[in-house]
């Protein structure tokens, strides 16, 4: 079976947009369909089985990509060359799209980062990054993601709490992933560790074309709203 469903997915590849991917990582234990497999992954079969296995994650990265794309909006990302950042980016430089990647140092001597986006930045640290990305945007979509991209949306969420950030923050919950995320903050809020008026601080999208819309439509946040950051 693993066999089989591998040469559906190396098939299927050839349809999509390729991914960077960094030499000598392995994939064990990996789960395809039904079978459970224990087995070594070579660089061309890495990115396709993950696509397979959280293929509507990557379709959404695309759609989003290409629609930052046509409507002229310049993608600000970390800069990483695989995953769904990679994915994202891939995505807006094929639809003829900008992106500037900002990365620590470290990172690129670790050769993670992407090697053709229109703009690469780097910085000494991994705060000065943030800093870097939310001052150069008009807005923030978090799409699914690791512990990096939850701390940095619960950073900004902070800093928006705060008044140090304005602007929009879209929450891309792809099929319900952030459901349990979004349940734990209306528990702060029901707790009393935040107030009522920050729900208000970020809004939910389902689809690529529905984050891109909430970026257009809502208002810059009142810095004087501050005054609610103390419980």
């Amino acid at each position: 079976f693993f066999e089989m469903e591998l040469q559906k997915i190396r098939e299927f590849r050839n349809t999509r947009s390729s991914y960077c991917v960094k030499n000598g990582i392995y994939l064990e234990e990996l789960n395809i369909g039904y079978a459970k497999v224990t087995k070594t992954v070579t660089e061309d079969d890495l990115n396709p089985l993950l696509y397979a296995h959280g293929g509507v994650y990557f379709a959404v990265a695309e759609e989003l990509g290409r629609l930052l794309a046509s409507k002229g909006i310049n993608l600000i990302n970390g800069a990483g060359s695989i995953g769904l950042m990679g994915t994202t980016s891939n995505a807006a430089l094929a639809a003829g799209g900008t992106v500037t990647g900002v990365i620590p140092r470290f990172m690129v001597e670790q050769n993670w980062h992407h090697n053709g986006l229109t703009q690469l930045i780097e910085t000494e640290t991994m705060h000065e990054r943030k800093q870097l990305m939310a001052e150069m945007s008009d807005g923030v979509i978090a799409l699914p993601g690791g512990c990096g991209t939850m701390e940095e949306l619960l950073e900004i969420i902070t800093w928006k709490q705060l008044g140090l950030y304005l602007k929009p923050i879209i929450i891309l919950n792809v099929q319900g992933f952030y459901d349990p995320l979004l349940e734990m903050l209306q528990r702060a809020i029901d707790g009393n560790f935040m107030r009522p008026e920050h729900r208000a601080i970020w809004l939910v999208a389902t689809s690529a074309q529905e984050a891109i819309d909430l970026l257009h439509t809502t208002p810059w946040w009142n810095k004087n709203i501050r005054k609610f950051a103390a419980i």
